[in-house]
């Protein structure tokens, strides 16, 4: 039922360090934090890539929780091994190859989502606090929010916890309610313009006919808000 010493995976706090850093590294570069409001969403997002990261590196608490639950009934005879760590895995009774491919599956959502909160960050900066509507905006009204809520399943996904599963709601919610605030500080901005753009673009998934009418219309005019 237990490992052996020599097989136990986790402690590596370095690792659970230099990982929390590097993502925080790159979600503040995109997002840029100003306001009291923006401070406390990250600080959110902070504390779930601590829980996440503690888990797959540092200390496995979800897998000490379920294999004290279950006892003989939990599905793998090695369970602090890194790769029965894997819960999918362990779903899937220990299965070598389930944690790979979820690896590489979840690795290039991770890419995809880093690269997308660059494309939307380099718009805003262009625009120089004018209102964008081109780029990724013209598909969701929030590709920021869009490519970090991308991240945060790619990670659930890739190592999926207890404690970051009840969190990550949370966290979504949190990202949710900033984008409602901003686009009320947009509407004081631009008024009818953005009101305009609001009605015609989906917020966080594009939908079908917003691309059939990228299609049919072509280039829109430059128009933005800020962080999102």
């Amino acid at each position: 039922m237990h490992a052996s010493t020599s097989e136990y995976a986790y402690g590596a706090w370095w690792l659970v360090a230099l990982n929390i850093i590097l993502f925080l590294f790159f979600v503040f570069g995109y997002l840029l934090p100003k306001k009291k409001v923006e401070w406390r969403s990250m600080g959110v997002f902070a504390a779930w890539l601590t829980a996440l990261f503690t888990e797959m590196y540092g200390f496995p608490l979800t897998i000490y929780l379920l294999s004290s639950w279950l006892g003989s009934a939990y599905p793998v005879l090695e369970p602090f091994t890194h790769v029965n760590g894997h819960l999918l895995a362990v779903i899937a009774g220990g299965s070598p190859i389930v944690a790979p491919v979820v690896d590489v599956v979840t690795s290039l959502g991770i890419l995809a989502a880093l690269l997308l909160m660059g494309s939307g960050f380099q718009r805003i900066h262009r625009a120089q606090g004018e209102l964008v509507t081109d780029g990724l905006y013209r598909y969701v009204r929030h590709p920021q929010y869009s490519a970090l809520f991308l991240l945060i399943v790619s990670l659930l996904i890739q190592w999926p916890t207890l404690l970051s599963s009840v969190m990550a709601p949370i966290l979504l919610v949190t990202y949710v309610r900033l984008a409602r605030r901003e686009e009320r500080e947009m509407i004081e901005k631009f008024g009818e313009r953005y009101l305009e753009y609001r009605a015609q673009t989906p917020a966080f998934l594009p939908s079908w006919s917003a691309l059939r009418r990228e299609r049919s219309e072509g280039s829109r005019p430059t128009v933005s808000a800020p962080n999102v």
